[in-house]
């Protein structure tokens, strides 16, 4: 399975034709590996849809990969320090980072930075963690007034870390476009009770996905 090579450096799961036009690197949530289901559902989905999908790991789940033991996320330094190496390792010419909620986090500051070395095509978030579970006050949107990178956040209009009513409150800049799954929570997920499937707004996610990256492309 991967794992991190003993300079620490990310090693990197792959999907998908390594012709594509645009590659998407994605890293996983606070809590999560980079090969759950969801992460497995958006990297092979998009992959059959003829993009190349990089996923990997930062170095808190990279050992509990290696050991089995749980650990809290690295620091904020160290996970922005892990999405520069990969920036640097692929090349940000036809690259849109992205990832789920902390994953996605973590590379919409990234984006931000606005920085020649990181000046990637695009920015994707599976889920973003608009603020932490049940303190709605502490918003984590600063950054997102005033981006310039194109980007797309996927967001379930019920998830408990920025539902639909919320955010339509926040000021987000013009280059954030927002696709909602319909009774999703942080998953995309819907109740049973609203007639929809997980694996419907998973599918919708990634179609929506793909029309953004062939958007940039």
């Amino acid at each position: 399975m991967p794992d991190l090579s003993s300079d620490s450096r990310p090693v990197f799961l792959f999907d998908g034709p390594e012709d594509a036009p645009l590659t998407l690197a994605l890293a996983h949530g606070a809590g999560a590996p980079m090969d759950t289901p969801f992460m497995d559902a958006f990297a092979e989905g998009l992959a059959e849809r003829g993009w190349r999908v990089v996923r990997f790991e930062f170095p808190y789940m990279a050992k509990r990969r290696d050991d089995g033991k749980r650990r809290p996320p690295d620091r904020a330094p160290v996970l922005l320090e892990s999405w520069r190496s990969v920036i640097e390792t692929l090349g940000a010419e036809r690259l849109v980072i992205g990832g789920k909620s902390m994953g996605g986090r973590m590379a919409s500051l990234i984006a931000a930075e606005n920085a020649a070395k990181t000046a990637v095509r695009g920015l994707v978030c599976l889920g973003y963690p608009f603020h932490p579970a049940g303190k709605p006050e502490r918003l984590r949107t600063e950054h997102l007034a005033d981006l310039r990178t194109p980007a797309l956040i996927l967001q379930g209009t019920r998830d408990s870390l920025g539902n639909q009513a919320e955010v339509a409150g926040y000021s987000l800049s013009d280059s954030i476009r927002l696709h909602w799954a319909e009774d999703g929570d942080h998953d995309l997920k819907p109740r049973k009770a609203s007639g929809r499937s997980r694996d419907q707004n998973w599918q919708e996610a990634i179609a929506a996905l793909d029309g953004f990256l062939r958007s940039l492309a």
